[in-house]
């Protein structure tokens, strides 16, 4: 599916009990016949308070071309790809990483949008993908398999860590955001 046309969006999510453990603002722009995807995220994860900030350039596949992740501890992780699975980390190919199409930053639910979109599945249809998960606060970036499932096509979608079972329905909007992610993340306004 390719990037409609849209204009200017923001977007903002909060922790899922609501509490100031959590708060995320995005912004999503068209750009350079792709989008260009802007964020904030100040959160916690197991205890550990951080602050990050990411940029995300995809193509008009949507395919994840690249990602500047910073901390607000001075962590820094950029990564490049080709839109067909080569990788450099920091301007040094990454063979662990080949095959990934897709990004999954942990600590946010517009990373889950990208997949989503990419995949354009039907109802009932359902793909295994590869991707680059970064976790945070450290940003280590590993290969991961999930899978997605639509549930209802532009509307709800199954994710699935194939890795820890861990699994989560999705709704979207109508231009295939996540606005809730069951028990994480919750979308304001």
């Amino acid at each position: 599916m390719s990037i409609p046309t849209l204009i200017f969006r923001t977007l903002r999510w909060s922790a899922w009990d609501g509490c100031e453990a959590g708060l995320e603002h995005v912004d999503v722009r068209p750009a350079d016949g792709g989008l260009d995807i802007s964020g904030v995220v100040i959160a916690q994860e197991d205890g550990t308070q951080f602050g990050l900030s990411y940029r995300l350039k995809l193509d008009a596949l949507w395919h994840t071309r690249d990602v500047l992740v910073r901390t607000t501890s001075g962590h820094v992780l950029h990564l490049e790809s080709d839109g067909h699975g080569h990788w450099l980390e920091n301007g040094k190919d990454q063979p662990a990483l080949q095959g990934c199409i897709d990004i999954d930053i942990q600590a946010t639910p517009i990373t889950n949008t990208l997949p989503i979109r990419r995949l354009d599945l039907d109802t009932g249809e359902s793909m295994e993908i590869r991707l680059c998960y970064i976790t945070v606060p450290d940003l280590t970036v590993f290969a991961s398999t999930q899978r997605y499932t639509a549930l209802e096509a532009g509307s709800l979608y199954r994710f699935e860590s194939l890795e820890d079972g861990f699994t989560a329905d999705l709704p979207v909007d109508q231009d295939g955001f996540v606005l809730d992610y069951p028990g994480l993340f919750k979308r304001l306004g």
